[in-house]
Order: structure tokens, then sequence, then C-alpha cells
């Protein structure tokens, strides 16, 4: 069994393009779990060992996020490597569910970009503490003064410089260990011997100026470290103590250096995360007692306690599902049986395997605190996996709803069988990919986060399961909403022969405004008006016409039903009846609130050579755009954000290639809903009384 204090569990994240997955080449390299490099977009049509499936090498960005272990100076490593494209980011999201630490990667010329603040905020969503790592000091423009301040200014993080570049550019050379007061490079055809020397006499005076500023920031993390200060007898391992206790506390990040792609810094960068990043026991996990109402429990990273893992991710491969687990409590056992808390099932383990991109090793067992994969367990992403003694559960990772639509639909009878095998596996698999047929027209409608994510679906449905599809318009995710209160008074009266249906429901509905949680049902009704049991019913009965607005037949959102009074009769009242008041409440009131229509606005933010700035705000204006600001950026672009409707964004990247000659970059991630235009709710409008021509009752 694996030490728990040698264990670190770690994902690499940034924004696209930011050099995660050939940092994490690197550190295979270094650790001895591969023996040649292969570059993301290398001549050699191999990829990087991370980017297993063939559309992520061809298309060289990662799609998946993959797991891999290796070992550095005695300290296991679990490392997740992840996507830096929005559109993927539930595979960030539950990566960092199940980690313990994290390496923030910023490229040393943009700094920190629109995806770098989407994974700060996942990493804060669970507590995960990070270093920052500023790659790419070889390129023209990398100014790591900068980012380090972006850390500050934008992220809000206390940035601490752990290290200094010893030239920048193509000057870049190595680094300057301010702990050590040493400088080293990196030297050999891969950098794999690491020299130590003494620090140039150039840098002598800035890098002693840096010790002390850096020592003056984490020595408030120690009160050790202050008395050894201030005594002159400071010694690495009070920094080291000091440093990790900051990191673990979120109160401090430790900034490191280098060039992955030149194999500068990697391993130094390593010794970080042993020193720096929690190992399982310095993180406290919680979950709820099944067994004792739901009360909340404190999981401990202890071997030899009852077993609890929870399943993180699905894989459907040759052999059958392929399940991620993260092992929090107790020790999981080839040939024992588990118990997944949701659906109680006992299943045996019957292959325990460590993963390594897409190549796996067997094991006969796992500890806490380890990360494995099961064979053949049918679950589902998120649950929670016992040993027989104890019911335990712990929670699932955050989930986006899906922001764009696809109708799909199969060329032959065969593909309409592959089809509908690719899509159960694709909806078990990612839980920001949807799938369902439209009552309505029939179409096969699949939903996720971008064009790029749905594209991606598309063409493995036909590589992988041989299913040529025909994709139709994109359908955009609106919402409805209303925009003022509103009174209801409706009388709910039936008589068919013997006992009726009767029910009397009065209130008002007023928007939630922004914020708030998509429906709120408040019960106000005093003097048994309408009787307890019946309440439940008049909240059910609202909550149905939720799902279908009658505006254009999407959701509503951002609604407070407040029921005030009513009236019930001793035989005719029942359940169904007060549920059939609430519907018609609904039907009466709603067009009397201002029913609005939302769409989705996304946070686009366009980088490129300063030249096209006037290109790309054409391009914004034209699709209903508001910019927010443009900034000039070090290294020779400009960097324009903006907030534009989904709607209109369909087709953009092949219109920004061609507007800044594929010189420019975008990324894009759900804002906010905001009300349509005049014009568009218009033509919304009539397009949805043409397919509906009659309204529902």
């Amino acid at each position: 069994m694996i030490d728990q204090s040698r264990i670190r569990n770690i994902g690499i994240s940034a924004h696209i393009d930011s050099g995660k997955t050939t940092l994490t080449e690197r550190i295979l390299f270094y650790t001895g779990r591969i023996h040649a490099i292969h570059e993301v977009k290398g001549k050699d049509s191999v990829g990087a060992t991370m980017d297993s499936m063939d559309l992520e090498r061809e298309r060289g960005i990662t799609i998946q996020s993959a797991a891999t272990h290796s070992v550095w100076n005695g300290h296991h490593i679990n490392i997740i490597d992840t996507p830096g494209h929005v559109d993927f980011t539930i595979e960030v999201e539950r990566a960092l569910r199940v980690l313990d630490g994290a390496v923030l990667i910023l490229c040393g010329v943009a700094g920190v970009q629109s995806q770098s603040l989407t994974v700060d905020r996942q990493m804060r969503r669970y507590r995960v503490p990070r270093l920052a790592f500023i790659n790419k000091l070889d390129r023209s423009g990398a100014n790591p003064q900068r980012v380090v301040q972006q850390l500050r200014d934008k992220l809000g993080h206390n940035a601490v410089p752990m290290q200094l570049p010893i030239g920048l550019e193509s000057q870049f050379e190595g680094v300057i260990d301010l702990v050590v007061m040493k400088a080293f490079t990196f030297e050999g055809p891969n950098g794999e011997h690491v020299v130590a020397r003494e620090i140039p006499a150039e840098s002598r005076n800035h890098a002693g100026t840096a010790r002390e500023t850096m020592l003056d920031a984490v020595s408030m993390f120690s009160d050790a470290l202050t008395e050894a200060i201030l005594e002159e007898r400071v010694t690495e391992d009070l920094i080291h103590a000091a440093v990790r206790s900051g990191t673990l506390a979120m109160d401090l990040t430790p900034v490191f250096l280098g060039s992955a792609y030149k194999n500068k810094g990697v391993q130094s960068l390593l010794d970080a995360v042993n020193h720096y990043l929690p190992a399982p026991t310095d993180t406290e996990n919680a979950a709820i007692d099944l067994s004792n109402d739901e009360a909340p429990l404190i999981l401990e990273s202890d071997p030899n306690k009852p077993l609890v893992a929870l399943a993180f991710k699905l894989e459907d491969g040759r052999y059958g599902q392929l399940t991620y687990v993260r092992v929090y409590q107790g020790t999981i056992r080839k040939g024992e049986f588990i118990v997944n808390s949701r659906t109680e099932r006992r299943h045996k383990v019957g292959r325990l395997v460590r993963m390594h991109a897409d190549d796996m090793q067997e094991i006969e067992y796992a500890g806490a605190g380890d990360i494995v994969a099961l064979f053949g367990i049918e679950c589902a992403s998120g649950d929670t996996f016992t040993d027989e003694t104890v019911r335990i559960s712990m929670s699932s990772m955050y989930v986006p709803d899906p922001v764009i639509s696809l109708s799909v639909r199969p060329t032959d009878q065969k593909a309409q069988d592959n089809m509908a095998k690719a899509l159960g596996r694709f909806v078990r698999e990612d839980p920001t990919f949807r799938s369902r047929v439209d009552p309505e027209s029939g179409q096969t409608i699949i939903s996720g986060m971008g064009e790029l994510h749905l594209d991606v679906y598309v063409e493995r449905m036909k590589r992988e399961y041989q299913c040529e599809v025909e994709t139709g318009a994109p359908q955009v995710a609106y919402r409805e909403t209303i925009s003022h209160r509103s009174d209801f008074h409706y009388v709910h009266k039936k008589q068919t022969g013997g006992a009726g249906q009767f029910g009397v429901v009065a209130g008002y509905v007023e928007p939630l405004g922004e914020g708030g949680s998509d429906f709120e049902f408040v019960n106000e009704v005093r003097g048994g008006r309408i009787p307890t049991e019946f309440i439940p019913s008049v909240e059910k009965g609202f909550r149905a016409c939720l799902a279908k607005g009658r505006l254009i037949g999407f959701p509503v959102i951002g609604l407070r039903v407040v029921l005030t009074d009513g009236k019930s009769h001793t035989v005719d009242s029942s359940d169904n009846a007060f549920q059939a008041a609430a519907r018609g409440a609904f039907r009466q009131v709603y067009p009397r609130a201002g029913p609005r229509i939302l769409e989705p606005v996304m946070k686009l933010e366009v980088e490129a050579p300063p030249e096209f700035q006037g290109s790309i705000l054409k391009t914004i204006m034209q699709r209903r755009g508001t910019v927010i600001g443009t900034t000039e950026e070090a290294g020779g672009f400009c960097r324009v954000e903006s907030e534009v409707p989904l709607a209109a964004m369909f087709g953009y990247a092949t219109e920004l290639r061609s507007a800044t000659q594929g010189k420019a970059e975008f990324t894009m991630e759900f804002a906010r809903y905001l009300p349509v235009s005049v014009d568009v709710r218009k033509a919304l409008r009539e397009k949805y009384d043409t397919q509906m021509p009659e309204e529902d009752d």
C-alpha cells in the first residue's frame, strides 16, 4: 500500500493552447513513464501520449481528460490532463471534483485569458489548492512579471514568485530558485540534466531583493519562519513548510516559471508538487450517511476504514464500460463485492486497473487516496461505491446546462441503429451532452456546450460507429420569463357524474430578478382555506407548466408563485383537482404578467494582431454583440471582450478566420440570459405559431 503522505492527485488546467498536454508529456518523460517525447502537433504523426483519440491528434486539442500516474522522488503522482476548450468544461469539472491539488498553467505572453478565469472558478468551487506555472517564456513577448500581476488583479490570487527567469524569449536559459538561491539550467537533448550553478553576478542583487519579497509574503503563514528571518537562520524546510501552509489554505499561490516545449523548468515544478500540494490526508472530504437520516459525515483517508469511492468518469471501450473511481476511504480489492449507494446493486470487482492514457496496468487493490479504474460495472457518473458494511453517498460534480442544440438524422436504417447505440454511449459518458426526440417534429435533437462539442460527437459517430448522419440547423436554448407581478384567481370545477373535481387557487406571480433561482413557490394560505395535503399538488401543477412556456414553447424561469387563498370541497377536492386548478391559473395569469423571451448571451473573447481590431469589432457588431472592452497586450496582439447572443454565433469561426487571415482565436462561454429584441421575438413567435397552430389546453 502506498504511503498516504506520498500520494499527490493533481490536475493540469488552463486556457486552450497554454501547453497542458505538452507539460504532461514532459512530466511523463522525466518520471520515466515514457521514453520518447512526442509533440501535440508533431511532424511524426504520433501525437502526445495523453491525446490518445485520433480526433485529438488530428485537431491538436485535448477533448477528453486523460489519467496517468508517475513517480517523482518517492512520491506517487496521479495526473489528470484536462481540455482547455470551454466546450469540454465538464471534463475539467469532474477532474477537479476528485483531485486534491492542481497546476494552473498560464501563457507567458497572453497571461490570464478567459478560460483561465473559468478553471480558476472551478478550482474555487471544489476548494482545490493550486500552483501557477507560467509557460512559454521562450516566446517573443513573454513577460512573467505582467502575468503575476494579472494573477493578482484578475483572479484575486496572492501570487508569490518562487523563481526568477534567466533571460527571456530566445535568451531564456533556466530559472533562479529563490528558496535555495541557485541558478538551474536544463541541459541534454531533452533537458533531462538539471545543472545547479551559482547565480550569475548580474542577477544577484535582483535575486536578493526578490527573495526578501518572497520571504516577507510567505512568513505570514509561519510564526517559526518569521522568527527565523529576524534571527537570520532561515532554512529551506521552514520556507517549504510556510509555503505549503499558505497553499493548502488557498491563501497563497506559488508561481513557477519555464517552457515545457523547450524542456525547461518542468523538474522544478515536479519538486514543487511534492513540496506544496496536498496529500489525500490534508484534504477534508464530506459525504452523507444514508443509514443515519443523511447526516453529514467527514471521510478519513484511511485504507483500513470501510470503503467509499466515487465514480467520476465513464468510458465505453472495446471491453465494456470503464469506470474511473477515486478511493476516498478504505481499500478496493479485485474479486470483492462493492455496492452502488444510488441503486443499491452489488457488483463484483472483476478487473481493477491503473490508467496511463489509453493503456492500463492490472492491479490487485487500491487504497484510500488513489485514482484507479474498474471494468464491466454498470453505473452513472457521480455514483458512490461502498463495501457492504456502510451506506454512504458523496455529492456529485456541478453539471452546467447545454446551450446549443442540433437535429441529427441518420441516412439509412443501419445508421439509425448505430446512431441509437452511439447516442446512448455518449449520454452516459458526458453529462453535458443530451439527446432527446422532439415530440412535435419526431426529430432527434442533440444538445451540448458549443459547436465544437457537437461537431466532435457527430465526427465520433461516423468514425467509431460507421454512422453517417445529416445535421440540421442548431436550436438555441431559449427561455421564457415574466416581467411584472400579476394576480390570479382560478376556479376549477368539473362534474362528470359521481364525485367531481373542485379546487380554487388565488395569489400572484412575480419575477424573481437576476441571480434568483428558476422557480420559487411560497405558501401564504391562512386558516386552512386549502387543506395542507393539497398545497404540494398546487406547486406540482405550477411546476408542470414551467417545462413549456406559452410564447415559443421553451422552459419558463425566474418565476415566483405566491399562493394566498383558495377554496376546497370536502368531497370533490383532490390532488388532481388542485393540480388542474394550478395549471388553469398559470394559463390565466401568464399572458397578463408580461411574458418575455430570453436568449443565452455568451461572453466572447477574441485575440488577434492589432491590425485586425477593426475587422473583429465589425464581425461582433454584425452579430448583435456588445463590446465590453479592448486591450492591447504585450507580445503584439489585441484582445476584444464582448457579449453576443448565442443565436448569432453560428458559423462565427469561419467568418473570423477569413476576416483575420486565420490569425485570430476566440473563446466563448455562457454569460447570462437576456431578453430578445422586438424583431427577434416577433420572428420566434411567428415560427412557433406556424409549427403549433393550435394552442394546447
